[in-house]
């Protein structure tokens, strides 16, 4: 047989022979990211729907469910950002195919997570005493109380879900949380409908009953992903309920070393965000409404670089685990490059049809011009949220929480809060500069995180070689 090739055969010279290694890792991170995306845009239905629901009931109701979500979510995601922990270690633990170690990290999350839950719940049933000291309307605070309390019932439910949820994703298999995700939004729609309405013969308790629905609903997203873990052969190597194992402070300091930063992260970003929404009230309705609107748009699109970022959390944590930090560059670098192509086409989409995107929201002449205007800003910190959310994720995959967590802290509250409130407040510039003042806090924190990671990764190549 000749065994010379013809020049037919022979194969023409890659023009870049990276690219099919990084369209590879476009790919995985889209597999694992794409249902996450589905998933949080139906966490986020659910409260669209109890907002919508409440509406209907009049103004005091929609505005106590309002309050009541305003202290429910940066009390859940301190909560969530310590849990996070888990996901890059068991990443490393599966790439490493240590496997029965995952389940020993699971098992104590799962206890630390039931005593996250026990402090927030202390903290929501006790909420009326803060809302007092932030002079929240007095009659707005019983309903706001009693629908905190509620909530606060779905706390040990939604941790224990996050627990598993981020076993599930260290493996890269997200599938089921998107489909547990969209159940839990059709259960919540319809306990909304029977409790807050009294539908059923079930007595109508209006705000308090958009409290129980999400509660019932996080108890059932729990259970839903509790059965398929229990039941599915893929997670049979992790020994997660072969026995029972006390609570074990060793590994508790690990994780909280690992997941408190995070948690201090995610805090000082939501916490901004809050404190321009609270300068934006001091500007008039009109302005209240058409911030709303846009932060809301800004928000959804925000779903997709968060979503990618927990999945380059995963393929980074992955790689390093088997021993390979050039892969894991490759997959935080790929990453980041693919959240910044989703990020110029939602800027795009800001940029040329915003009065169409405030439409779907509001017919009100002097809210529209408003949201447009903002709207032009938020396309301007698109790429900045999405390279800091991306940046983000790839260093939680090393284990690198505590500078990110310090650049963090200096963007958001040294950086970006005082030049909302300077402009803003004794400049009086008007809306767009105090979204003007975030956006800087936005980009000085891409920025940074962009070249720590960026620096991170190389120094871990250059140790391997």
């Amino acid at each position: 047989m000749d065994s010379k090739l013809t020049t037919a055969e022979v194969p023409a010279p890659s023009r870049n022979p990276c690219w099919p290694q990084r369209r590879r890792e476009a790919l995985a991170i889209l597999a694992i990211g794409g249902p996450l995306i589905i998933h949080n845009l139906a966490l986020m239905g659910m409260q669209f729907t109890d907002t919508l629901m409440a509406g209907r009931l009049g103004a005091g109701t929609l505005a106590a469910v309002a309050v009541g979500a305003n202290v429910w979510s940066p009390v859940f995601l301190f909560l969530l950002g310590i849990l996070m922990a888990l996901s890059p270690t068991a990443a490393h633990l599966h790439g490493a195919g240590r496997h029965r170690e995952i389940g020993r990290y699971v098992r104590q999350m799962a206890w630390l997570s039931l005593l996250l839950a026990a402090l927030g719940w202390l903290a929501l049933w006790h909420a009326a005493a803060f809302l007092r000291a932030i002079h929240i309307e007095p009659p707005i605070i019983p309903t706001a109380a009693a629908y905190l309390r509620a909530m606060a019932w779905g706390l040990p439910g939604v941790c224990l879900y996050q627990v598993l949820r981020f076993t599930s994703e260290a493996i890269a298999h997200t599938k089921p949380m998107l489909v547990i995700a969209v159940g839990a939004l059709v259960v919540n729609a319809i306990l909304d409908y029977v409790l807050m309405y009294g539908k059923l013969g079930m007595p109508a308790l209006g705000a308090v009953g958009t409290g129980y629905a999400s509660a019932i609903s996080m108890w059932c997203m729990f259970l839903m992903l509790f059965v398929y873990v229990r039941r599915r052969g893929i997670y049979k190597s992790f020994e997660i309920f072969s026995h029972f194992e006390w609570p074990d402070r060793r590994v508790h300091g690990e994780l909280l070393w690992l997941g408190l930063p995070i948690a201090i992260s995610i805090f000082m970003e939501v916490t901004l965000f809050s404190g321009v929404g609270l300068m934006m009230g001091t500007l008039g309705t009109d302005i209240v409404a058409a911030h709303q609107i846009a932060l809301n748009f800004c928000s959804i699109a925000f779903m997709i670089p968060m979503s990618l970022g927990f999945a380059i959390s995963v393929r980074v944590g992955q790689a390093l685990g088997r021993g390979d930090p050039r892969g894991a560059r490759q997959a935080g670098v790929t990453g980041i490059a693919l959240c910044a192509g989703f990020e110029v086409f939602s800027a795009l989409s800001m940029l040329l049809f915003p009065r169409w995107i405030v439409g779907v929201y509001t017919r009100d002449p002097r809210v529209i011009p408003i949201a447009v205007g903002l709207l032009y800003m938020g396309a301007i910190f698109q790429l900045s949220d999405g390279l800091q959310a991306s940046a983000a994720g790839a260093l939680r995959g090393y284990k690198d929480t505590r500078t990110p967590m310090l650049i963090t802290i200096v963007a958001y509250w040294l950086v970006g809060f005082p030049l909302a409130w300077l402009f803003g407040i004794p400049l009086h510039l008007g809306p767009q500069m105090i979204w003007a003042g975030f956006i800087a806090g936005l980009s000085v924190a891409a920025v940074f995180l962009l070249l720590r990671f960026l620096r991170f990764s190389r120094v871990a190549v250059c140790n391997s070689a």
